[in-house]
């Protein structure tokens, strides 16, 4: 299904390039974190190849000259191809862009406020996600202990950072060594959501996987979690590995060690609902996991229905 004729394309396409510092996918994507960028590139990249038949991409579209009747017929669009969570991130991104459009003076107040007016996709109301038991997590842990290679002390390293740290792929990946302090076992997070610092700490098993890996690695400046060939060849540097890495990394591991699929961010919930379940007070988890607001650190909690029944036979009559 087409969303726009010919000559609207054509309308829509940049006549030419302009500077960076007036393009609004650019000075957008400027403002974010690099995995951001790289989420964000991608959406934006969709969105215009939707709308032009795939003749434009986020830098050759003419985003101040999108209007209501476009950007109501991309979320339509998006909706019949795209979970609601994905179409609602997509939507985020066409709205700061058009944002920025309209602070560069290249989109008039009425047609911006028009433009954005959509609303989000609803959700279903299930969780996303899944928590990992401790028997997964013993196995995942176990297929790293038992090999001797550089990779296996550096997947080790990966999975208790995530499994004691609580951290996004994004955090994990942008650690240097100069963020953790191995006498308290603490990382500090500089790179978090938001642009927000934390400090997270690791417990003694986690600790001694880490150090495990930093023998192999050794103590030069950079980053904490590098590339590891083949060979066994360490390929330090300040770029790390990259977010994509870490969740192949993940999906290797669990199969490997017989362990239903999950993702990086799995071991985040996890992480969440273990804490919670050990009577964690909930200010506390949230500091933890960095989040801005308590109700969505309550979101992370996959501990399920017993816990409430458990709850309510408590109760006295």
């Amino acid at each position: 299904m087409r969303l726009i004729s010919d000559e609207e394309i054509a309308s829509v396409k940049l006549a030419q390039p302009v500077p960076l510092t007036l393009h609004p996918a650019a000075v957008y994507l400027g403002s974010l974190a690099p995995e951001s960028q790289r989420t964000m590139r991608s959406s934006l990249n969709s969105i215009s190849a939707l709308l032009t038949e795939g003749e434009c991409d986020a830098m050759t579209l003419d985003w101040s000259k999108l209007r209501y009747r476009h950007t109501a017929a991309i979320r339509t669009a998006l909706m019949q191809r795209l979970a609601p969570a994905t179409v609602n991130k997509m939507l985020v991104a066409l709205r700061q862009v058009l944002c920025v459009a309209y602070r560069l003076d290249l989109m008039e107040a009425p047609d911006y406020s028009k433009a954005v007016d959509l609303p989000s996709v609803k959700l279903s109301g299930e969780l996303r996600g899944r928590a990992l038991s401790s028997e997964e997590i013993y196995r995942l842990m176990e297929s790293c202990r038992q090999g001797n290679h550089p990779i296996d002390c550096r997947d080790g390293a990966v999975l208790a950072i995530l499994r004691c740290g609580g951290m996004r792929r994004a955090e994990l990946v942008s650690l240097t060594l100069a963020d953790l302090d191995c006498e308290t076992g603490s990382i500090r997070v500089r790179q978090g959501k938001g642009g927000k610092q934390r400090l997270v700490y690791l417990n003694e098993e986690a600790l001694a996987m880490v150090e495990r890996w930093l023998r192999v690695r050794g103590r030069e400046p950079g980053a904490l979690i590098c590339p590891v060939n083949k060979g066994g060849k360490v390929k330090l540097s300040f770029m790390a590995a990259s977010g994509d890495a870490i969740y192949k990394l993940v999906k290797k591991r669990a199969q490997q060690s017989g362990v239903a699929t999950f993702s990086p961010h799995d071991f985040r919930r996890t992480f969440g609902t273990d804490l919670l379940s050990e009577q964690e007070d909930l200010l506390t988890v949230q500091a933890l996991m960095g989040h801005a607001s308590p109700a969505t650190t309550a979101k992370y909690d996959h501990r399920g229905e017993g816990r409430k029944q458990k709850a309510v036979r408590k109760l006295k009559l």
